[in-house]
């Protein structure tokens, strides 16, 4: 990968007006086809398979007039008044009348109908009006909406002294999440940040840029995505919120690496495919960690959710494109402007000379000393403090957002107030249950004693509907709970209604089923919190994959997926904390405390899983790389923190103000995720990664980077630093510039899966026109040679270059210009004659004592003699016991038990 990223990097450096402009024309043509296509947000919440929905569903064929959403109408009048006298009687009646006459309206309840019970509230202040709408809610025209309104603003004119009429309800509810100025602010601070970080205009600005142009094009493609799929309001708001953060993030780590390498001397150009490749590795790495965590939003199995996680790693996926494509391309326009300035330190004002062998007074410096010197002592601080954090999440509450988190002010909000505060919470989310009666021979009276029973039950504060359809084969029971819609006793109601079914069964003969707004909501909190589980064990088991694939290690991977439990679940315990048990909620412009949404848990595990293993990878890749070169685990661990620790700083601090900036006016349903998100990524960040996770290495010591022979053998391996392209590059001139040498090692090495060597200190040359034989006895390692040579061996120690490609970073590439043949299969010599016409540079016959026929050895000595001809450009390697097999042979060298002899004319 770094190395496609390195071409990518020199490419993109080269035509950097083409690449910007191209980013530019896609953010405008996306833009434009957004705005013709897109239909708008849809926030309805669908659960497919689950009762609530497959009830709701039914009731749409048979019972429309209640399939649909519904608007409320609240009479108020003073104190000391009744709203049931016969004036305001009539006025009510008139208002529902010209309700129940509008285009979208299937049927208006009046409190005053023979069916319907507790229309007016036990004060006998209140009288509530319900409009059932014969459409769902995505489907309600704005000029329905504004009817409504009208009749209410009418009806509290016709009754005048001082009567207040809210016209609010679902239909009113549900407004879409907005941007607001507030979240200028996480801008401005990532500038603040990004001008500290680089002392450079230039350099600050453009991660900002990047992020913007990327957002732009997420933002587009999910509303143009809405004339497709139904995607929630929340869905957009998230992948700027992403967008931003990861855009920004992923900018600055290509940034950093560009300018470090510029502060090194060099060029410009080179630079910057350095940067994209090595920066641009990790970046992919970190993004595709977030993406993963995303898509596996869908392990819940409910399209809503589903819809938002693809659109937040869309998001996501665009921020890492823009990073190793518009970002290089920007680099290479700034030039020389963005090196670091090299101060002349003779003119620095002398400082107090240290003694020698001290530490610098790097703050970094001083701190992961702090963390390393007693590290049993840091990490239970760090874990007990977490787990003080994280006892609040206990009393977590989820639930689908209703009309009591809008804003205040809001119709919606002030008529749900106004009904909660007359007729009771539970008057806010009623429940219906659907009643077959199609077999029933007096479906009124089954209904009703339906409605009978279910009075009885404690938990419900009323019925105010009982009635069959026009068919008389479905009924409906309309249920108040005495709680509100998001408590625990509600959903314990709902259980128990639903218990009774086969009481029912029994009993009436009739099958029922719960259904409503708020069953709904109860059935995706319920079907999302059995999904943390199974997410969870996702998302930690994908991360030890991941991050033993890139540490080639244990320790690592497991120290990381529990700092990120860790770090989880302080976050939800931050999160109840605020949202679910008040604290701080007025600092917090917090309208409406009780539950958060539903998929708050999920997503938030999701998002942080990605950016927690972005600091792991950014911070303890660089312990990897000095531990590698030098093996002492204890400056490995202080040299990678001391590199990493700005970069992560800055990046994280970017990442927590971008969130933060969320909260203050966000919506009721973003709000709880901006905070959770920015509690969890100040927490990760400085908490787990940068306290506990050095304490947790300098524990460990060189147990850290241990992985048995076994598993390194089996897992692919992940670049995310570029080494390989570091390799790459140190050899582009090895063993000479534009070597004709066709095999090029020196000090190769293979070993076996216990880490035993093969073979060792191999060093040869092979020319175009030469035969190399590669001699020794049984288990000598002469195969595992050739299978090297031919880039079958993914792990090879020292330094290989085979048909001018280094392996084994382009074995893939190797492998179609060397052809590998064993001399134990019918007709070597024809496998010979083919691959040369195919154009094949590099011959390998393994076993070529093999040959015990005649003919076969005259066959194939023929073709080793086309090898050697003058003017070939072709060469060969044979492994065989014997060392005179071919023809006369020239002095060669030794290693171990093998004998490395060329040969010039066969």
């Amino acid at each position: 990968m770094s190395s496609m990223l390195y071409q990518l990097g020199r490419i993109v450096g080269r035509r950097r007006w083409l690449a910007i402009v191209a980013w530019i024309v896609l953010l405008a043509a996306i833009g434009g086809g957004a705005l013709v296509l897109q239909k708008g947000t849809d926030d309805s919440f669908a659960i497919p398979g689950s009762e609530s929905q497959d009830a709701l569903d039914h009731l749409g064929r048979v019972f429309p007039q209640v399939s649909g959403t519904s608007a409320q109408m609240v009479v108020v009048v003073p104190e000391g008044r009744r709203a049931d006298t016969s004036a305001i009687r009539d006025d009510i009646a008139t208002a529902a009348k010209r309700a129940g006459a509008l285009p979208q309206v299937a049927t208006v309840a009046s409190p005053f109908d023979e069916r319907v019970r507790n229309g007016v509230s036990p004060d006998g202040r209140a009288a509530l009006v319900t409009v059932q709408m014969g459409v769902a809610l995505p489907d309600v025209e704005p000029a329905t909406k504004d009817a409504l309104l009208a009749i209410g603003t009418d009806l509290q004119k016709q009754i005048g002294d001082g009567v207040t009429v809210s016209v609010g309800g679902a239909v009113f509810g549900g407004q879409a999440p907005a941007l607001s100025p507030t979240e200028g602010i996480g801008l401005v601070v990532a500038l603040v940040v990004l001008m500290l970080a680089f002392r450079s205009l230039l350099a600050a600005v453009m991660p900002l840029v990047t992020a913007l142009i990327g957002v732009g094009i997420a933002v587009a493609l999910v509303y143009g995505a809405t004339a497709v799929v139904p995607i929630a309001s929340t869905g957009p708001l998230l992948a700027v919120m992403l967008g931003l953060a990861v855009g920004i993030d992923y900018a600055l780590f290509l940034l950093s690496r560009h300018r470090d390498q510029l502060a090194e001397g060099l060029e410009v150009q080179e630079s910057v495919a350095r940067a994209t490749a090595t920066a641009g590795s990790a970046v992919i790495f970190a993004g595709l960690t977030v993406v993963i965590a995303l898509f596996g939003l869908a392990v819940a199995g409910i399209p809503f959710l589903t819809t938002m996680g693809v659109a937040a790693a869309g998001a996501v996926m665009i921020a890492v494109a823009i990073a190793i494509t518009l970002i290089p391309a920007l680099l290479s326009v700034a030039g020389e402007r963005i090196r670091p300035r090299v101060r002349n330190r003779s003119l620095r004002r002398p400082r107090r000379r240290r003694r020698e062998g001290a530490e610098p007074t790097r703050f970094a410096a001083r701190w992961v000393t702090l963390v390393t010197k007693v590290p049993a002592l840091t990490v239970a601080i760090v874990v007990a403090a977490l787990a003080v954090c994280a006892i609040p999440a206990l009393d977590l509450r989820l639930a689908l957002p209703d009309n009591g988190s809008e804003e205040p002010g809001t119709p919606a909000r002030a008529t749900y107030d106004l009904i909660g505060e007359h007729f009771g919470a539970g008057f806010n989310g009623p429940l219906v249950m659907s009643v077959d009666i199609l077999s029933s021979t007096d479906p009124v009276g089954v209904v009703d004693d339906v409605a009978d029973e279910i009075r009885a039950l404690p938990g419900v504060a009323a019925v105010p509907l009982a009635t069959p359809n026009e068919k008389a084969d479905t009924g409906i029971v309309q249920i108040v709970p005495a709680d509100a819609p998001d408590s625990v006793a509600t959903g314990d109601l709902v259980s128990t209604l639903r218990s009774m079914e086969p009481h029912f069964q029994q009993r009436y003969g009739v099958g029922t089923a719960v259904t409503g707004i708020t069953a709904i909501g109860i059935d995706v909190s319920d079907k999302l919190g059995a999904a943390l589980v199974p997410f969870g064990v996702l998302v930690v088991g994908l991360s030890l994959v991941l991050l033993a694939m890139v540490f080639r290690s244990i320790a690592v991977p497991i120290k990381a997926a529990v700092g990120y439990l860790l770090s989880v679940a302080a976050a939800f315990g931050a999160t109840s904390f605020v949202f679910t048990q008040g604290h701080l909620a007025d600092l917090l412009s917090v309208s409406h405390v009780g539950a958060v949404i539903s998929f708050l848990p999920i997503l938030l595990m999701g998002v942080l899983f990605g950016l927690a293993m972005d600091y792991e990878v950014f911070l303890v890749s660089r312990m990897r790389e000095h531990y590698a070169r030098h093996g002492d685990p204890d400056a490995a661990i202080h040299h990678g923190f001391v590199s990493a620790s700005q970069v992560v700083v800055a990046a994280a601090v970017i990442m927590f103000a971008v969130f933060a900036a969320f909260v203050p006016d966000g919506s009721a349903q973003i709000k709880p995720i901006a905070f959770g998100l920015a509690v969890g990524v100040f927490i990760d960040a400085f908490l787990v990664r940068m306290t506990l996770v050095p304490a947790v290495m300098a524990l460990l010591g060189t147990w850290a980077w241990w992985l048995p022979k076994w598993i390194d053998l089996r897992l692919p391996v992940f670049d995310a630093e570029g080494d390989g392209l570091l390799h790459e590059l140190r050899l582009a001139d090895w063993p000479e510039p534009d070597s004709p040498e066709l095999v090029s090692a020196a000090g190769l090495r293979v070993a076996d899966d216990r880490d035993h060597p093969v073979f060792e200190g191999v060093h040869l040359h092979v020319r175009p026109g030469q035969v190399l034989g590669v001699h020794g006895v049984p288990r000598s390692g002469k195969s595992a040679l050739l299978y090297a040579l031919a880039g079958r061996v993914s792990r090879i120690g020292g330094d290989l270059k085979v048909v001018g490609k280094v392996l084994p970073q382009h074995a893939r590439s190797v492998r179609k210009r060397v052809a590998l043949i064993d001399c134990h299969g019918a007709d070597p010599a024809g496998e010979m004659r083919r691959a040369l016409d195919d154009g094949v540079q590099l011959v390998l016959l393994d076993d070529l004592d093999a040959l015990t026929r005649t003919d076969q050895r005259a066959d194939v000595q023929d073709m080793l003699a086309t090898i050697t001809a003058p003017g070939s450009t072709a060469a060969a390697v044979y492994a065989a016991q014997g060392p005179d097999l071919v023809g006369d042979v020239l002095p060669g060298t030794g290693c171990g038990a093998l004998t490395l002899r060329i040969l010039e004319a066969v």
